[in-house]
């Protein structure tokens, strides 16, 4: 898949568990782990919104695109 989910990174380098993430953005632990592992095929733009106000980051901070070579 072409996008790459950085959340992991992000969270590392703001030092923020998925507890207290989770915590923040309303959103439940084993959802937010599975997107933090790359095993979702969409995320909500509510719950980007989320994510990013509790990190306080750019949606480009968490999200890459990375094209398939052919």
């Amino acid at each position: 898949m072409p996008i790459i989910l950085r959340l992991d990174r992000m969270m590392a380098d703001r030092k923020m568990s998925l507890n207290e993430l989770s915590e923040k953005v309303g959103v439940a632990n084993v959802n937010l782990s599975k997107l933090k592992n790359g095993h979702v095929s969409a995320i909500r733009f509510s719950t980007l919104e989320a994510i990013c106000e509790a990190l306080h980051c750019q949606p480009g901070d968490i999200l890459e695109y990375q094209p398939e070579e052919t």
